[in-house]
């Protein structure tokens, strides 16, 4: 028995999403990891420290979900945290080399997912999908 596709914008945003995410997520399995995981290092490759307040923005999570998150990457030192050298009241975290290598290793296999889903829609309606989808998210914040 088939499920029934949503007909509501919310609905098919909501289905695509679960979609895509069971795609991307299948490419992290290899390693391991999950995507919110997987999110906190794509932010973390820039090679800069970053505040957990702006990881939990980045990888969408809650602040103490992130607090967890970060324990378990530490736990592999895939990242590691640092006191900020301009304000000793903030925390800094960094990628690890290890963490470095792991993404980029897993890197390739989320750019293969990823695109596999913009084959589906072709170049340019990828492109005006983002476009679209980044407008949205730029007028509802």
């Amino acid at each position: 028995m088939s499920v029934p596709v949503q007909t509501s914008l919310a609905g098919l945003l909501a289905q695509a999403e679960r979609r895509v995410a069971r795609r991307i997520e299948s490419a992290l399995r290899t390693a391991d990891i999950n995507a919110e995981q997987w999110r906190v290092l794509t932010l973390l490759a820039d090679g800069s420290g970053h505040p957990m307040s702006e990881i939990a923005g980045f990888a969408m999570v809650p602040a103490p979900t992130l607090t967890k998150i970060i324990d378990r990457l530490i736990d592999r030192t895939l990242v590691y945290r640092r006191v900020d050298v301009e304000d000793r009241r903030r925390v800094l975290v960094f990628l690890s080399s290890r963490g470095a290598d792991l993404y980029h290793l897993v890197g390739t296999d989320v750019a293969v997912a990823e695109r596999e889903l913009a084959d589906v829609l072709g170049d340019r309606d990828a492109a005006h999908l983002a476009d679209l989808l980044s407008r949205l998210l730029d007028r509802l914040t």
